[in-house]
C-alpha cells in the first residue's frame, strides 16, 4: 500500500477503536505532523517515506493476531484488553519518531562515479528517550491506562535499556502482558514484514 492508503487505513482503525477524551486532538496533531510521511528509521526497517505509519499498521495487525490466539486466553488468561487498548499501544507506540527524521544527502561512489543520494538523519528536538517519549506525547492529549503506558514504554524490550534497567523490562513484562505482546508484535513487524527498500 502507498502513503495515502496507509494514512486512510490508520485513520479508519484509529477512529473505529480509540474513543477516549483527547483522542480527536491527538489525531489532529498526527495529521498536522509528518507522521504519515516519515520513515520508521534511518537505515533499518521502514527507512523510506511513509515507513512510520506503515510500521504502526503492521504492529497493529501483528498485535491483533497475537491477542486473538486461543493460547492467550486459554493458557495465559490474557483476555481482558479492549480493542481500544490494542489500537492505542500499537498505532501510537512510536510517536517519538514524529518530526524526528530529516532528509539529507550524502555522496556515494557507484561504478566509479560519485553521486549524491538521499538519506535520513536524526534531528531530535525532544530528547526524552524512546518509549518514554511516546508515552509523554500521547499523555499530552489523552490519559493512558497503566498497562498501555508500560506497553508503549517497553515496546522495544531489552534493546532500548541500559544494563541497569534490564530488571525493569523483565518486571514490566511479568506485570503487564500487553507490554510483552506489543514488544513481540513490534519485532515481528520489524523483522518479518519490513526492511529497507532499495
Amino acid at each position: 500500500m502507498g502513503i495515502l492508503e496507509n494514512k486512510q487505513r490508520f485513520i479508519e482503525i484509529y477512529k473505529a477503536n480509540i474513543k477516549r477524551e483527547g483522542s480527536e486532538k491527538l489525531l489532529d496533531y498526527l495529521c498536522s505532523s509528518d507522521f504519515f510521511t516519515a520513515p520508521a528509521s534511518t537505515r533499518f526497517h521502514g527507512s523510506y517515506p511513509g515507513g512510520l505509519c506503515e510500521h504502526s499498521l503492521n504492529v497493529y495487525d501483528c498485535l491483533v493476531d497475537i491477542m486473538n490466539r486461543p493460547r492467550m486466553k486459554d493458557v495465559y488468561g490474557v483476555d481482558y484488553y479492549s480493542d481500544e487498548s490494542i489500537a492505542i499501544v500499537s498505532l501510537l507506540h512510536d510517536l517519538c519518531k514524529v518530526d524526528f527524521y530529516v532528509e539529507s544527502t550524502r555522496n556515494v561512489k557507484e561504478n566509479g562515479i560519485w553521486k549524491s543520494v538521499p538519506f535520513y538523519t536524526i534531528d531530535d528536538k525532544l530528547p526524552y528517550g524512546h518509549g518514554e517519549k511516546s508515552v509523554y506525547i500521547v499523555s499530552g492529549f489523552m490519559r493512558l491506562t497503566r498497562d498501555e503506558a508500560f506497553a508503549i514504554r517497553y515496546h522495544m524490550g531489552f534493546s532500548d535499556v541500559t544494563p541497569q534497567e534490564m530488571n525493569n523490562v523483565s518486571k514490566a513484562f511479568e506485570m503487564f502482558p500487553l507490554a510483552f505482546a506489543v514488544s513481540v508484535a513490534d519485532m515481528e513487524a520489524s523483522y518479518f514484514l519490513e526492511g529497507t527498500k532499495e
